[in-house]
């Protein structure tokens, strides 16, 4: 058996029971971390009869000196998931301003080209406005010209009529005229002849 290399403590509670030397790991903690622990003694619960009983014998962990890395190592995870959780954070942001500005330029876009085709809808309306009068122009002046064309085709069957008719009238004149020139030589014969004298020898 050892000596316990522990000193009594002075709060009231029982000394620490002596160990074996094969079960005890004493870790080399700062002379900080050992008034820590001198202070603070071990919460677990120590019973009376530990003196006889040495096949189980109670290993003694110190408080600050194991569970310290474990303390920072979440410390060191939380401030990695925090910059983790900023970038992600900040890539959203970047992501949403960049979806912002995409669907304004195509909001503009659009609008742009909605404007570029409400003023070709308002050129081509006028352009077409424009044919349209012309249209009705060329229509009535289409009808005009038929309109004449009737009458002038009326004109010229009656301009014909007439025509036929002086023919006619001249025809008739010209027989008249060769009639009357062929029968003044039978008045003249009949004429000289005396009237007692026959004409049968």
């Amino acid at each position: 058996m050892l000596e316990n290399p522990l000193p009594h403590f002075e709060t009231g509670f029982p000394p620490w029971e002596p160990l074996e030397p094969m079960s005890v790991h004493f870790d080399p903690i700062s002379s900080r971390e050992q008034d820590v622990f001198s202070l603070h003694p071990s919460q677990e619960p120590v019973s009376p009869n530990s003196g006889s009983d040495t096949s189980n014998p109670l290993p003694i962990t110190p408080i600050f000196g194991s569970n310290e890395p474990n303390r920072k190592r979440p410390k060191n995870s939380s401030s990695g998931s925090d910059e983790t959780g900023q970038v992600i954070d900040e890539r959203k942001r970047r992501r949403m301003l960049s979806n912002r500005e995409s669907a304004r330029r195509s909001r503009m876009r659009k609008q742009k080209h909605l404007e570029n085709m409400r003023n070709q809808m308002n050129r081509l309306k006028i352009v077409n406005r424009e044919l349209m009068n012309r249209l009705r122009f060329v229509v009535h002046q289409n009808q005009l010209v038929r309109t004449e064309n009737e009458c002038l085709g009326s004109e010229a069957v009656v301009l014909r009529q007439r025509l036929w008719d002086i023919r006619q009238v001249l025809l008739v004149r010209q027989l008249q005229q060769h009639l009357t020139q062929s029968t003044w030589p039978c008045t003249n014969v009949v004429a000289s002849i005396k009237p007692n004298q026959s004409l049968i020898i």
